[in-house]
């Protein structure tokens, strides 16, 4: 029996990166994955295709998590199309990286717009079914900037250290219906937001790793199945650093 067998999965923001691998390992291990894109229509295609030619039940739904109305729509899409959600992952972010006296107002906003904001649309979307069916897992994909802070980054920091915040507040309030909520905080994975960085920078933050190398997206999304499993049945509230030790 494979971990995640007749779970429902809903991930946003999957076409590429940590998103895409979570939603290959879920399928992988057994769950029906519906997941929302907003751009790149064409990779989304692509990669329900991809998954389903392995046998995986998958469907992509245009949508833009930060608006609430359309969170709530795309729930009601995905319990349409699959009976349920029992797992949510909140994987949509963007940076809009720059010093806070260069930061504008646009900037700010559209971060926390997506970062943020969509957690908690999505959260309160699916509230209600798992409420109903007294069970569900709620991942909420943080940062270990949001842990640490970073130069550069006060708007994104600032997002996923309120995804902890929110995770935690949700886990307390949820808990006694059976319903867990947990954050993910990476740190430096490699994807291919990272290939066009200069090797140098790169090799510099390997260096200072303990485990001395970039996390793969795969290993996000591991921990990401287990929490969405029955084998985290008594874990929540908790936001785990997959970071190579970067932060101790």
């Amino acid at each position: 029996m494979k971990l995640l067998d007749g779970k429902v999965v809903l991930i946003t923001g999957a076409s590429r990166g940590i998103g895409k691998s979570i939603a290959e390992e879920c399928v992988n291990q057994g769950a029906t994955v519906a997941f929302s894109y907003l751009s790149s229509e064409e990779r989304a295609k692509a990669l329900e295709a991809e998954l389903s030619a392995n046998g995986g039940t998958v469907k992509g739904f245009k949508s833009d998590a930060s608006q609430f109305d359309q969170a709530q729509e795309l729930v009601d899409q995905v319990i349409e199309a699959f009976g349920t959600v029992d797992v949510l992952i909140n994987n949509a972010g963007i940076t809009r990286d720059t010093l806070l006296m260069r930061m504008s107002e646009q900037q700010w906003d559209e971060v926390m717009n997506t970062n943020l904001k969509s957690a908690f649309n999505l959260t309160k979307a699916v509230q209600r079914p798992m409420l109903k069916a007294r069970k569900g897992s709620i991942i909420n994909m943080s940062s270990v900037v949001g842990v640490s802070g970073n130069a550069g980054q006060a708007n994104y920091a600032a997002s996923k250290a309120g995804m902890i915040g929110f995770s935690k507040s949700v886990a307390q309030e949820l808990g006694s219906r059976n319903i867990r909520c947990n954050a993910i905080a990476p740190g430096f994975i490699e994807t291919e937001m990272t290939e066009s960085l200069d090797q140098k920078v790169v090799d510099e933050w390997r260096a200072s790793i303990p485990l001395k190398r970039g996390g793969q997206p795969k290993d996000v999304a591991d921990l990401a199945v287990f929490l969405g499993s029955d084998m985290s049945a008594y874990i929540t509230g908790q936001t785990i650093n997959v970071c190579g030790g970067m932060l101790m």
